[in-house]
């Protein structure tokens, strides 16, 4: 027996041996034959999704010359868009190659690169290359369930001249979470909003309705672990071109190819980030979080829920925190008392819908160890639900949206400026800070209670208040706002389709604190285009125009899901609209219909700013 292992030992020794000879003359080295690499062109290789998480994207390697002045054309389809940009020097460092972007999905795409070509003797040559090469098709996560469609169905309804050349990256949510995200709570203390682990479907989208880059989410994005897990929120993009936006415990930095810049994890003072990131001329960010162990007033230790901004340095250190429950009220509790149980942002329970809170419940709440992502008052509830932060570089303030309080602004010193919400219920010290709203002379208009003459309208759990830079002084400053309208004027309607929301423009004079409603739209469009959550209303300074997006209309649309059982097909019906409009008019210039999806947010996407620094 001995002896036949000796042999077959042998044998395979000898077998290695012959195909190790073999191999190494294959792969080639410093003696050894070159490899080929197949290139269309006249440089390198073509690698699609090259950093594993964009694949509508590729490079075009420079194939060891030096290359420069480099140009992109992706041709459309028939009926399609036209995607071209040129691309910065450094760009084809960073990504050894030319950057492609914008490649349609599920597609034979032909791509047209121009570019100088230097070889080691310093000859420069100039090529036009024309590759064509296949891109894979949209794909998301599954979450289970029936109601699931898939990503991004688009239908283009209206786009004038002038706006044919937009990309819109559309932020979308996968309602209800995947089973493997509902897997862990916090503890020690309990409380936050840990649980919030809804998978997002990312994408950009062109005006002919077609998919042109999409995130693949989860490989950075771990539903089945808690420190990876969390919805994907806040996209920007920055000045360099690059997108920032963050989930669960980390905030990152990504460029459109989807190379990372940076991945991190929250300081373990907080924790919970969603909704809002705001980069800051000066190079500093701010995010919404919680504090991650908090010692209340009654000496019960939480993590808090939507209710602290810190500001970070480039290099992730927190300069300051702005702790919302030492500068506002927690126990404002009348716009509370007012919400639509059935949709208190993405806490969605169509069982409750139309249900209120009573104060006898707030204050039974109060008197229990019931903490976390819920409605309620006092830290450790969802009593804020700061969903937007926007920085003043004028006077080193932010100005927050506080869904279930009001607008706010908020000094350096951690001391309220001014308050744009209804004047009701607020204690001594903020309600002094309440704006006085004005016609369009600056006269006082006559307000009781909640409600004011002169076609003025205070914001109802809006979603986003954004500083107008390019129309906004230090002094007089002008805001768009994404009005959702539920709980408008402190109360339900006495029927659900009286409901509607509103894109809306203030003009706020900061000294003499008032505050003039100068352009709205949508409750002309009635029910149909009620978002009870998430939403947007941006300027955009190229343009001249409101970025509009009503990310949840239809939300509640069909009697069906109002039932329990139906949670599941909840998404379905649903059809964010995606709008832009000619400052001060009111027909929009783009409109835009995505169809069965639970939209968060959108926004303009530059693909110049991306590729030409």
């Amino acid at each position: 027996m001995k002896f036949q292992r000796r042999q077959l030992v042998a044998a395979m020794a000898g077998l290695m041996l012959g195909l190790s000879a073999g191999a190494a003359s294959a792969m080639g080295g410093p003696s050894g034959a070159a490899v080929g690499m197949p290139a269309q062109g006249h440089i390198g290789e073509v690698i699609v999704n090259p950093y594993k998480i964009a694949p509508l994207t590729a490079i075009v390697r420079t194939g060891g010359y030096v290359v420069k002045n480099a140009s992109v054309r992706v041709v459309p389809k028939k009926g399609g868009r036209e995607i071209a940009y040129k691309v910065s020097d450094r760009q084809i460092r960073t990504h050894a190659g030319i950057p492609i972007a914008g490649l349609y999905a599920d597609y034979l795409n032909t791509v047209e690169v121009s570019y100088t070509r230097v070889s080691a003797d310093g000859k420069s040559e100039d090529f036009t290359d024309r590759l064509q090469f296949y891109a894979p098709p949209v794909f998301s996560i599954s979450n289970g369930m029936p109601g699931q469609q898939r990503m991004f169905n688009v239908e283009v309804n209206k786009v004038d001249p002038g706006f044919e050349d937009r990309l819109y990256l559309v932020n979308s949510q996968l309602i209800p979470m995947a089973p493997q995200g509902a897997r862990f709570v916090w503890n020690n203390p309990a409380g936050g909003a840990l649980e919030w682990t809804i998978n997002s479907q990312i994408g950009i989208i062109d005006t002919a309705g077609d998919v042109r880059w999409y995130l693949l989410n989860d490989l950075i994005n771990d539903q089945s672990d808690p420190w990876t897990s969390g919805l994907m929120m806040g996209f920007q993009q920055t000045k360099d071109g690059a997108l920032t936006w963050g989930f669960g415990q980390r905030w990152v930095k990504y460029d459109l190819m989807g190379r990372e810049i940076f991945n991190r994890k929250l300081p373990p003072t907080y924790a919970d980030f969603s909704h809002a990131y705001d980069n800051a001329e000066n190079g500093h960010s701010f995010l919404r979080v919680s504090m991650a162990d908090y010692r209340r007033g009654d000496d019960k230790r939480v993590h808090t829920v939507r209710d602290v901004i810190i500001e970070v340095d480039p290099d992730g250190g927190v300069v300051d925190d702005f702790r919302l429950y030492d500068i506002l009220d927690p126990y404002r509790d009348t716009l509370i008392k007012a919400l639509d149980q059935g949709a208190v942002c993405l806490n969605i329970d169509p069982a409750k819908a139309g249900q209120t809170l009573s104060a006898a419940d707030l204050a039974n709440m109060d008197k229990s160890d019931k903490f976390g992502d819920i409605p309620g008052t006092g830290p450790g509830r969802n009593w804020a639900h700061v969903n937007s932060i926007d920085y003043d570089p004028t006077d080193d303030s932010i100005i927050l949206s506080a869904r279930h309080q009001g607008i706010v602004k908020i000094g350096r010193d951690h001391q309220v400026k001014w308050i744009l919400a209804s004047p009701v219920g607020w204690k001594k010290g903020l309600a002094e800070r309440v704006l006085t709203p004005v016609d369009k002379n600056g006269k006082p208009l006559k307000c009781e209670g909640s409600q004011c003459e002169g076609g003025f309208d205070w914001s109802w759990t809006q979603h986003t208040a954004w500083r107008i830079d390019s129309k906004s002084t230090k002094d007089v400053i002008y805001l768009s706002v994404f009005d959702n309208g539920d709980a408008r004027g402190m109360e339900q309607p006495p029927l659900p389709t009286m409901k509607y929301s509103r894109a809306v423009v203030y003009k706020i004079d900061q000294k003499k604190m008032t505050v003039q409603q100068v352009w709205e739209f949508g409750q002309e469009r009635g029910n149909d285009w009620y978002s009870p959550v998430t939403s947007l209303a941006k300027y955009q300074a190229d343009k001249d125009s409101v970025m509009v997006y009503s990310g949840s209309a239809g939300l509640f649309g069909k009697p069906s899901a109002m039932k329990p059982e139906e949670l599941a097909k909840m998404t379905k019906g649903v059809h964010p609209y995606l709008m832009e409009f000619k400052w001060g008019e009111k027909e929009p210039a783009v409109e835009i219909k995505l169809n069965d999806a639970m939209g968060y947010q959108a926004f303009p996407f530059n693909l110049q700013e991306a590729f030409e620094q």
